[in-house]
């Protein structure tokens, strides 16, 4: 079973880019900053760090990160690892893993996030958009 479960912090606003073809695809390319607690520092400490993990949204979910998604926005997001790998233009190979999203949502209320745009509480891509004027959406 390949299976991941992440919450976390983008680290930049979505990059989305769309396929060529009759009916494009919006493919959303994104960072999670995900914290790694307990980890020992040299002093005896609790130090807390984070890995960053790249993940792939695409179709209805990658408009969804286009749309609402910023840098700083906490979110929950379940998926696949996927791995790969390509020969880069000097000739070296590069090994890829990177998260393709299933479902992606909120994981805190606008309020919670302390001015954070794209705090919207809940709903995943599969929901309709809040139609509020005021909301910022």
């Amino acid at each position: 079973m390949n299976k991941v479960i992440l919450m976390g912090r983008l680290t930049r606003d979505p990059e989305v880019r769309y396929s060529q073809g009759e009916t494009p695809l919006a493919i959303a390319r994104y960072s999670l900053a995900v914290d790694r607690r307990n980890a020992r520092s040299n002093n005896g400490g609790d130090e807390q760090t984070a890995d960053f993990i790249n993940c792939v949204a695409f179709g209805r979910a990658g408009e969804f990160a286009e749309r609402y998604f910023r840098k700083g926005t906490k979110i929950a997001v379940s998926g696949r690892i996927q791995t790969g790998s390509y020969t880069n233009k000097d000739g070296v190979k590069v090994y890829t893993t990177e998260v393709v999203v299933e479902e992606q949502e909120f994981a805190e209320s606008k309020n919670a996030s302390s001015g954070n745009e794209g705090g919207y509480t809940g709903g995943n891509y599969n929901r309709p958009a809040p139609s509020g004027a005021g909301d910022g959406f």
